[in-house]
């Protein structure tokens, strides 16, 4: 059975918010800034990542480069990949929806937008619980989904996050993104 938007919505939805539970829980003095899942332009299930000042200043260090450097890389970040054992579980319900690359490129494209628009839209939820804080600690953190080898970043940065939260992203780390 090939499942919905809404089926994958919601589980990724279920997923990410026990990655990110779970993430924040097992670093308690952690001030994370930057909270994102990440996909292949295959338009996989997605991978979390964050960043907490905390860990930018260790990995910096270890890495003995600016943590301007790394401040907005989903891929350096120690964070990389946290949660897999809830996300894992959502892959296989994004793969029943078929490959991209064996679709002809409209509905390979239909496809790719639907499969981005259920992380964001899960994303969204988690945020309007409070997960990524509220008030002036909400404005204090990037939320997005992120996808490295397409466009698309800044768009959903901006559906997602008050103003106040990408000052600093959209001049650090927009264009790259």
């Amino acid at each position: 059975m090939i499942p919905t938007e809404s089926e994958l919505t919601d589980a990724v939805h279920r997923a990410a918010r026990a990655a990110f539970l779970d993430l924040f829980r097992e670093h308690p003095g952690h001030r994370f800034y930057y909270c994102v899942l990440v996909t292949s332009g295959e338009a996989y299930g997605p991978a979390l990542s964050a960043w907490s000042e905390q860990a930018l200043a260790q990995e910096a260090a270890r890495q003995g480069c600016a943590p301007t450097d790394i401040k907005w890389s989903y891929a350096d970040s120690p964070f990389c990949c946290y949660g897999e054992r809830h996300l894992e579980p959502v892959r296989p319900l994004f793969a029943a929806r078929g490959e991209l690359f064996e679709m002809p490129d409209d509905e390979a494209d239909a496809e790719f937008d639907l499969r981005l628009r259920a992380m964001e839209t899960a994303m969204a939820r988690l945020d309007a619980e409070g997960l990524f804080g509220t008030g002036a600690a909400r404005h204090a953190v990037v939320v997005n989904v992120e996808v490295p080898s397409e466009g698309g970043d800044e768009e959903r940065a901006l559906r997602l996050n008050p103003p106040e939260a990408l000052t600093e992203w959209l001049a650090e780390a927009a264009d790259a993104a």
